[in-house]
């Protein structure tokens, strides 16, 4: 399997499970990028954590050996489309949500997930591992 993905932060969590699945498909991805947004949902994860230190230390050293794509004023815009998209379906989904697909339809990216609310986006490509 290639492609080009971005990763959700499920998707990393996983990887730091040791998931099979997951490190099987990383293993065929042609590129792979994390948005910022799963980095900071990452921290305040580790910051409620009993090791806090640790998951710090091991999120830095993710995110410095990864391509981390961050917001501009295109994913802003594409954050209000796809926001109202969804007001006017009835099928909100959380915030952060809205902000990793912005990043992946700026990018072109398939979105690495498995949260199924992010089905609701329509040009949004997404992919379950």
């Amino acid at each position: 399997m290639s492609g080009r993905y971005l990763l959700d932060t499920n998707i990393i969590i996983a990887l730091f499970a040791d998931d099979t699945a997951v490190k099987e498909n990383l293993a065929g991805a042609e590129e792979t990028f994390v948005p910022s947004i799963a980095i900071g949902e990452m921290c305040y994860g580790a910051r409620k954590s009993v090791r806090v230190q640790e998951n710090l230390t091991r999120i830095d050293e993710f995110a410095a050996s990864s391509v981390v794509l961050g917001c501009n004023s295109d994913t802003a815009r594409r954050y209000g489309e796809i926001k109202n998209t969804l007001r006017m379906k009835g099928r909100p989904i959380p915030e952060n949500d809205i902000w990793i697909a912005a990043i992946a339809l700026r990018h072109d990216l398939t979105l690495v997930t498995r949260d199924a609310h992010f089905n609701e986006i329509e040009s949004l490509k997404v992919a379950t591992w």
